[in-house]
């Protein structure tokens, strides 16, 4: 850890005193919500008396923490009530009182009709930061419709990126939940920035994050590219984004990705891959066009990257300033000796089984942010939180 960072263990993170309210299941509200509790807010996680969803998510220790329940609900405490009651409902308007933020990304109709719209909670709590995760803005034709990641990947032209690589690709999505766990970021910005109007004018509000549009942003921000103007001068892709050429290198024991940001650097690559002047070499000079010679420049620093080993590179890479890092596969991530000491922690999770955590990437001075508490069993908090607002658990 460097100098300037030294946490003080007195403060638990930047959002210390703030309480989320989290109906949120799945990916993106609890990807969202884990992002708040990793800064210190203190998140309820509200459930049904079967648990998120997301909770048998693939093989783990029980029914109830698969993995992909545990990824995403650190740092949380787990309430379990029942809101098609009475009892359930009042409860969960209790607990509103006691809160900053309310989040959940169930369908606009759903959060109505068990009494929690925007307009119901503002009545019980008028300065609220109310954030509604949907699938798309309601001002338009799908406005109410069921939203998974495929499908908003499908909508906002995801699916079709291979294509602007490849014209024959097949579509398919991206293979990473990208379009939940970014919406789940948005969501994220969003809260935070309606706390600070809240801190200013004391003044709570609604706050939308239609995924859609809001994912759709997101992926076309660089690939609207020549279609950004009217008339448009171009096709839709980012030509550096796009290129076939962008993959990394084999080397002698792996695949290391190279970056050279200018001429001298990359000759120096291939010097040191044993291509000494390769820039003029006749194998290089004698192609005619500007394509040929590219796709030369890719073949004689793929052969220059294949005479040494993936480590030796990294280390003359950082001996002669030349951007390399070694391209892991999943399988090969534990054994990065950047991530392996920076990001996973193995922990202990309700007392018994071992798994692995993989800690905030955002480092604070003052307030650090960490894994304050597991990942959370059905309702295990739930005799807790309610006997801190003043509520009997209902029967």
């Amino acid at each position: 850890m460097s100098e300037q960072i030294k946490p003080d263990p007195h403060r638990t993170g930047p959002l210390a005193g703030v309480r989320i309210i989290d109906l949120s299941q799945f990916v993106l509200g609890p990807y969202a919500t884990q992002m708040l509790g990793d800064l210190g807010a203190d998140v309820i996680k509200v459930e049904e008396p079967s648990g998120d969803r997301q909770r048998n998510s693939g093989k783990g220790p029980s029914k109830e923490m698969g993995p992909g329940y545990v990824a995403f609900n650190r740092n949380k405490r787990s309430v379990s009530l029942d809101l098609k009651t009475d009892e359930g409902r009042a409860a969960l308007a209790r607990l509103v009182e006691t809160g900053d933020v309310f989040i959940h990304n169930m369908r606009p109709s759903a959060v109505a009709r068990l009494g929690f719209s925007y307009a119901q909670v503002a009545a019980i709590k008028p300065d609220i930061v109310y954030v509604e995760a949907m699938g798309y803005d309601d001002d338009g034709p799908y406005a109410g419709l069921q939203a998974f990641d495929d499908l908003i990947q499908s909508a906002s032209g995801a699916c079709g990126l291979g294509q602007l690589v490849d014209p024959d690709a097949e579509l398919r999505p991206l293979p990473s939940l990208l379009a939940d766990k970014t919406c789940g970021l948005f969501a994220v910005i969003a809260t935070l920035a309606a706390l600070r109007h809240k801190e200013h004018t004391g003044e709570g509000q609604f706050v939308a994050v239609p995924m859609l549009e809001t994912f759709t942003g997101f992926i076309m921000a660089e690939h609207l590219y020549g279609q950004t103007f009217v008339p448009p001068t171009g096709g839709f892709g980012f030509t550096t984004a796009i290129t076939p050429h962008r993959k990394p290198f084999r080397t002698k024991d792996g695949y290391l990705t190279v970056m050279p940001a200018n001429q001298m650097q990359s000759a120096k690559f291939m010097e040191l891959g044993g291509l000494p002047g390769a820039y003029e070499l006749e194998r290089f000079t004698s192609k005619a066009s500007g394509k040929e010679k590219v796709a030369e420049y890719y073949a004689m620093m793929s052969e220059a990257a294949a005479s040494r080993t993936t480590e030796a590179w990294m280390a003359l890479g950082a001996e002669h300033s030349i951007p390399v890092m070694r391209a892991n596969r999943p399988t090969e991530i534990f054994d990065d000796a950047q991530l392996s000491r920076t990001l996973f922690e193995e922990r202990t999770l309700g007392g018994e089984a071992t798994y692995r955590a993989m800690k905030p990437g955002l480092r604070f001075s003052k307030t650090p942010a960490g894994i304050r508490r597991d990942p959370p069993g059905i309702g295990q908090d739930t005799d807790e939180v309610l006997a801190e607002a003043g509520i009997t658990r209902p029967a």
